[in-house]
């Protein structure tokens, strides 16, 4: 399957959750703000499976970017995002991509960079497919690697962050959850 942007956002609108996030983000008021992973693509992977758009969503990943990394700061727009969506009874996980570089390695025990926007933050996740985000100002998405990988169902790593073993288990996840789902790459 050909996955257009378009296509991306309106299977993804089907999740009520992703639509009330995607009306109520511009509240917070943070810059470079992005809807982003897995409530995204696994949207398209239920619908090709019959499922609820929300099968499968264990949170939902919000990006942005402010300059002041420190922890108090981040901490208010939390704190504000979970008064915000409360209602909605799940798990938005909010975060500054400016600061992640600075607790990275202590809480995964590799490096990582320092980012310069939340697309950067984006780029790194461990299958290149699933690079993707929404943002809530424009409507746009940004998918470095395409759309190809979703429609089609492909996994494969990301050759900005070469991770196999970390690659392998993510995948391997996925595809217990949606098993037409296709590991490419790995011996």
């Amino acid at each position: 399957m050909n996955l257009t942007p378009e296509q991306l956002v309106c299977v993804a609108m089907t999740n009520p959750v992703n639509a009330a996030l995607m009306t109520r983000l511009p509240l917070l008021g943070v810059d470079q703000c992005m809807l982003t992973a897995g409530c995204l693509f696994q949207a398209v992977w239920n619908q090709r499976s019959h499922l609820p758009p929300a099968f499968g969503v264990k949170d939902y990943d919000v990006f942005y970017f402010d300059k002041d990394v420190s922890w108090e700061a981040e901490n208010e727009v939390i704190v504000e995002s979970r008064r915000l969506f409360e209602d909605l009874g799940v798990n938005v996980d909010i975060k500054n991509q400016a600061r992640v570089h600075l607790w990275y390695a202590e809480r995964f025990g590799r490096p990582y960079p320092q980012l310069l926007s939340v697309k950067d933050g984006i780029d790194r996740y461990l299958v290149a497919g699933t690079c993707v985000g929404l943002s809530t100002e424009t409507a746009d998405v940004y998918a470095p690697y395409g759309l190809d990988d979703i429609g089609l169902g492909l996994l494969r790593s990301n050759p900005k962050t070469p991770q196999p073993d970390l690659f392998v288990n993510k995948a391997k996840s996925y595809q217990e959850r949606w098993p037409w789902l296709t590991i490419v790459g790995v011996d």
